[in-house]
């Protein structure tokens, strides 16, 4: 990058909510002296959050920021998450955790789950999951952050379920709190560049202009600047991803137990979430309008809720796919302008801090932009698009089910020939494609792919040349181990007491 220049770049941000308020709040926070940064956003207009679960990404973000996270789970009335709880998914009656950490661990250059499928093969294997920390402490209700060091109590991670309606302000006031602008007001037209088609300006309902050098469209699936003005093309991936609206409904806890994951459970025309927050329960059915109505969808998640109703299920109607283009002249989108994937794998808050993140990276300093930084940034964003839409699908195709439309439609389709790649290194060697960017390693695909029921035909012949019976004991003290760690940690909802309580004392 070269030197930067006297005057900041000046950084107009369109859309407060979930996106806009961490993209100017990061921006002013990770670049105080290259950023002069403004937010527009109306009241008038809502957001889309109906309870957010993350991964655990958002945790470095945080961090990043500074932002205490014991104050930003009070605020937002968070809770710890594991992994997330697939049900039904391979066939029904059965389930499996994706967690967040390891299984087990790799032993001569040989990834566990190569020990693992040696032991199945020999009858010897317990479920995969128990030899997981996440999964075992997830299952238990209970929670402690993981150790700072090597040891077994270092294998796992976490991230966070909050409530998104209360996230954005918290957002907010923090972004507000470091400098960054706030304009209310809507966008009633856009002063582009003649020459260039550079957007210089947002003209508000007011007559206000917000000019800028660098503006990040954040204004959701409206994409006001780079889908409505510049006319970035809209990748359709429904043929893939059928799921195309939500009926989102709140409700009261059941019971005392607050779970430290998400639940994700398969129904007829797609799947149902519950998202435990600490003073409600967020429930909603994720489904295909081709295979499913809206009133049957609403209807369907009363029925499923396990706490009485807080509110009237509202449904939110969504495309799959991504922009072709994330950032075109001086517009980026981040969050829903940019693309949207299903929130089966809670992916939609990481997709807008994976763009931000590549921004701050790639951010023209001197206030030109680089056409060759404008290029790595959409080649990044849409790899890591592209590998979420594949990892999605595989929840959905890897599967026996054939018991409504919708299962035999996604069981059968074709796939992109990036997962059918994928697929067959797995089928043929228990292999999982190994890269270096991007989310989703091998912990999840393995977890996904025995979950369903998808075992390779082969795996590495080096566990077979062992003594199957050490195997079997060595298998057995790392369950012994994980059941001790997991017994010594408190319940899920005594550690966030517990947390709230060393807040309260700290101020």
């Amino acid at each position: 990058m070269t030197a930067f220049s006297s005057r900041p770049v000046r950084v107009v941000v369109l859309g407060g909510g979930t996106a806009g308020w961490m993209t100017a709040a990061g921006i002013a926070r990770l670049l105080p002296e290259l950023a002069q940064v403004q937010l527009v956003e109306s009241e008038d207009i809502g957001i889309v959050g109906v309870g957010e679960a993350t991964l655990p990404h958002i945790r470095g973000f945080v961090e990043k920021l500074g932002i205490d996270e014991a104050a930003f789970m009070k605020a937002t009335h968070a809770t710890y998450k594991l992994g997330i709880d697939f049900r039904d998914f391979g066939r029904i009656g059965e389930s499996y955790i994706h967690p967040f950490g390891s299984f087990g661990e790799e032993l001569n250059g040989v990834g566990f789950h190569h020990y693992w499928l040696e032991l199945q093969r020999s009858g010897m294997a317990r479920p995969l999951g128990d030899y997981s920390l996440a999964v075992t402490a997830a299952s238990a209700n209970r929670f402690k952050p993981p150790a700072q060091d090597d040891s077994l109590a270092s294998t796992y991670g976490y991230a966070y379920q909050f409530d998104a309606t209360l996230f954005g302000p918290f957002m907010r006031e923090f972004g507000l709190s470091i400098g960054v602008e706030r304009h209310e007001g809507k966008v009633v037209s856009v002063d582009r560049d003649g020459e260039s088609g550079d957007v210089r300006a947002l003209v508000l309902d007011d007559g206000r202009r917000i000019e800028g050098d660098l503006f990040i469209d954040c204004s959701g699936f409206r994409s006001v600047l780079l889908g409505q003005e510049l006319g970035s093309d809209w990748e359709d991936w429904t043929h893939w991803l059928p799921c195309d609206r939500a009926a989102a409904m709140p409700c009261s806890h059941a019971t005392d137990e607050l779970r430290p994951y998400t639940t994700a459970t398969a129904m007829p025309a797609g799947w149902r979430w519950q998202i435990p927050l600490q003073h409600r329960m967020g429930n909603g059915y994720v489904f295909s309008s081709a295979h499913l109505g809206e009133d049957e969808a609403c209807e369907a998640i009363r029925a499923a809720a396990e706490g009485e109703p807080l509110a009237d299920p509202r449904i939110l109607r969504f495309r799959p796919g991504r922009r072709a283009r994330s950032w075109s002249h001086n517009v980026i989108g981040v969050g829903l302008a940019s693309g949207f994937l299903e929130p089966l794998e809670s992916t939609s808050i990481y997709l807008a801090q994976m763009a931000i993140t590549y921004l701050i990276e790639l951010f023209p300093e001197d206030g030109q932009i680089d056409p060759r930084d404008r290029d790595e940034f959409n080649r990044l964003v849409d790899m890591e698009y592209d590998r979420v839409r594949d990892f999605l699908i595989l929840h959905y195709h890897a599967t026996t089910r054939d018991d409504s439309e919708f299962w035999n439609h996604v069981r059968t389709m074709t796939v992109p020939d990036s997962l059918a790649e994928k697929m067959e290194l797995w089928r043929k060697a228990g292999r999982i494609e190994k890269y270096s960017d991007g989310l989703f390693y091998d912990a999840s695909w393995i977890a996904v792919y025995v979950g369903q029921g998808f075992l390779p035909q082969q795996h590495d012949v080096r566990p077979a040349l062992g003594n199957p019976q050490q195997l079997a004991g060595a298998a057995q003290n790392l369950r012994s181990a994980i059941e001790r760690e997991v017994a010594a940690m408190p319940g899920h909802r005594d550690f966030l007491h517990a947390e709230a309580a060393r807040l309260s004392l700290a101020t």
